[in-house]
């Protein structure tokens, strides 16, 4: 576990930003399909950036899933498996995947829609935004969010053009 904290803390404070596949979100009937992710330390704890058409929505999330979302996103193996990368092994194990994730909030609470397909199977769970994120990125199954979202929750990112030193 220290070296999973090491990791995500040298990560997030280099301030690694990893690309999904592109920095252009692309709209699909009223959703908003997020490219580019990030884990990042804030004064409130790790939070996940999920970033689209210069927006930008923070969600707060418990040390253990931000270093398994970082650890997806670079590639990087840990000694042991953690929650979700088990969870990748028994699907791919039985021919099945992820194909998207649906963030939604409700009462100010983000939730995960995941969607999994196993042969001619296709189920969609409840899940925490986070654990839903966390297996997108390993199976790398686009992150979507709805457009009303995306303009509620999302935070403008400054134009770095724009910007002073």
């Amino acid at each position: 576990m220290r070296h999973l904290g090491m990791s995500f803390a040298r990560s997030a404070v280099v301030g690694v930003c990893l690309v999904l596949s592109g920095a252009v979100a692309q709209a699909q009937g009223g959703q908003v399909e997020i490219k580019n992710v990030e884990v990042r330390l804030s004064d409130h704890g790790p939070v996940i950036l999920l970033k689209a058409e210069n927006r930008v929505i923070p969600i707060f999330v418990d040390p253990t899933v931000a270093g398994s979302i970082q650890g997806a996103l670079t590639g990087e193996k840990l000694r042991r498996p953690l929650s979700h990368d088990l969870m990748h092994s028994i699907l791919a194990a039985f021919d099945g995947k992820v194909t998207q994730t649906v963030i939604t909030m409700k009462d100010g609470v983000f939730y995960g829609a995941l969607t999994v397909s196993m042969k001619d199977t296709v189920k969609v769970f409840d899940s925490r935004s986070s654990d839903a994120i966390a297996l997108a990125i390993h199976f790398k199954a686009p992150i979507l969010v709805g457009r009303d979202l995306l303009d509620s929750a999302g935070k403008q990112i400054p134009d770095s053009r724009t910007q002073t030193l």
